[in-house]
């Protein structure tokens, strides 16, 4: 079992930056490979980042690419997305997920999920 929390969801000007923290406990989560995925207000949860288990390989969205970075660090057992140049349009609920196979896309492939935290972009 993993439990996956996220924190570091707000309120932020158009342009502006946040950095998004998951914390996953249980004994095997740094072995997880990680995603994020987000869900705006009327539509289907999307995919946004993932990281592999070992953090040497990351991959994203080509909506956030270049303006977003999924890091890891398994010591603290941590993943974090760091959210720059931010647009109204990223204003969504964000959740981290967690699947103990390789880096994957799809939604369906994670095994846990966090509750999610709210990002809001002003204009």
């Amino acid at each position: 079992q993993v439990q996956l929390v996220e924190s570091g969801g707000g309120l932020v000007q158009a342009g502006g930056s946040l950095r998004l923290s998951c914390a996953a406990s249980g004994r095997t989560a740094s072995s997880y490979a990680m995603g994020w995925f987000r869900q705006a207000p009327g539509k289907e949860r999307e995919f946004v980042a993932v990281i592999n288990w070992s953090g040497d390989y990351t991959y994203y969205a080509e909506s956030v690419k270049g303006r977003f970075t999924i890091s890891r660090d398994n010591a603290k057992n941590m993943v974090y997305l760091q959210m720059n140049s931010l647009k109204p349009e990223d204003t969504a609920v964000y959740y981290c997920a967690a699947r103990s196979g390789g880096a994957n896309v799809l939604m369906r492939a994670y095994d846990y999920w966090g509750q999610g935290t709210q990002v809001t972009v002003s204009s």
